[in-house]
């Protein structure tokens, strides 16, 4: 999968490459579809959740520009296998999830495998988590209207910020925001993208936006941008 499928669509980093070799992804999927652990598409999870798509989640973590040893926060936990990958990577990951259920069994699951620099929370993730911060970088698995000004202000400077970004729940526009001065940041446009709805206070306002499967897994729609 990661010579193939990953390293071949032009994922470049070692780093990233290294720790997707290390994490087991059959062990954050229910066991019926631990068969398929190593293709390279989103899987169902609880909740009517996903998880993602291992390209996209090795392209959004090299977009983190992460070197090691740095304080990460992800929004959106889901299955843990995302928060994996950046722990083998960074210092310490902050990741938040605002579905209960999710959380717990993420947590389990993250322990059960020694990640002891891993710390899951149950909360509102459009509104990041403020004792952990300020982070060299932020990673939002879920699309948004717009940015979260608080995530924003999470962010360290020089700090990175990859989330996909749309007025639209079902398309969004992968971005990467770096924090250059107190009330600036640098935007780039990376690709197409369609995520499930960042849902919260900064976010979008319900939980009305529920789509069939084939709108709630995180894929690619187009190439990269030049």
């Amino acid at each position: 999968m990661i010579d193939r499928q990953i390293e071949a669509r032009g994922v470049r980093s070692k780093t990233v490459l290294d720790a997707l070799r290390k994490v087991p992804r059959e062990l954050f999927l229910p066991e019926n579809l631990r068969e398929f652990a190593y293709q390279d598409s989103p899987l169902p999870i609880a909740a009517d959740q996903t998880i993602s798509q291992p390209f996209i989640v090795a392209l959004m973590t090299e977009a983190l520009d992460l070197e090691g040893g740095e304080t990460v926060l992800e929004i959106g936990t889901g299955s843990g296998y995302a928060a994996a990958i950046l722990a083998e990577i960074a210092g310490q990951v902050y990741t938040v999830e605002r579905i209960g259920q999710l959380a717990e069994k993420a947590n389990t699951t993250l322990k059960a495998l020694g990640y002891q620099n891993v710390h899951v929370v149950h909360a509102d993730g459009s509104l990041g988590w403020p004792p952990g911060s300020p982070y060299d970088a932020i990673i939002v698995a879920a699309g948004g209207p717009v940015v979260p000004a608080s995530l924003k202000r999470q962010l360290k400077m020089g700090g990175r910020l990859v989330m996909p970004v749309g007025n639209s729940p079902r398309s969004q526009e992968l971005v990467r925001i770096t924090r250059v001065a107190d009330e600036k940041f640098k935007s780039e446009d990376l690709l197409d993208v369609c995520f499930v709805p960042l849902v919260g206070k900064e976010g979008w306002a319900s939980t009305a936006h529920r789509f069939s499967m084939n709108h709630a897994r995180p894929r690619i729609r187009l190439t990269p941008k030049s």
